[in-house]
């Protein structure tokens, strides 16, 4: 079983960075594909990026691309979501979500696709 913790949620201001961990344990994660979700208030779980098991791929939402960076240490066991240039509408509780496969390349963005998740960390941007 895979154990999944997020860290580095916090209260920013637009146009801050911010940078959160997700860290796993309970399984090998060189074999494991991870993604970042996020649900505001009274929202729908959203996806935000992911990156494939061998680091190689990665996918975005259009609505984080290019502000938003994922990343992954195999030393720390950990994935990491970098996010620049926040705005008041990034504001939610953060998941990251991690799935066992045997593709080093695939990368997951539907929230049905993965079987492990953390607990979440919440983002506040303020305006």
């Amino acid at each position: 079983q895979v154990q999944l913790v997020e860290s580095g949620g916090g209260l920013v201001q637009a146009g801050d960075s911010l940078t959160l961990s997700c860290a796993a344990s309970g399984s090998t994660f060189s074999w494991l594909a991870v993604g970042w979700f996020r649900q505001a208030p009274e929202q729908e779980h959203e996806f935000v990026a992911a990156i494939s098991r061998g680091g190689g791929s990665t996918n975005y939402a259009d609505s984080v691309k290019g502000r938003f960076t994922i990343s992954r240490d195999s030393a720390k066991n950990t994935v990491y979501l970098q996010m620049n240039s926040l705005k008041p509408e990034d504001t939610a509780v953060y998941y990251c979500a991690a799935i066992s496969t045997f593709s080093s390349r695939q990368v997951f963005t539907s929230r049905g696709q993965y079987v492990n998740w953390g607990q979440g960390t919440q983002v506040t941007v303020s305006s």
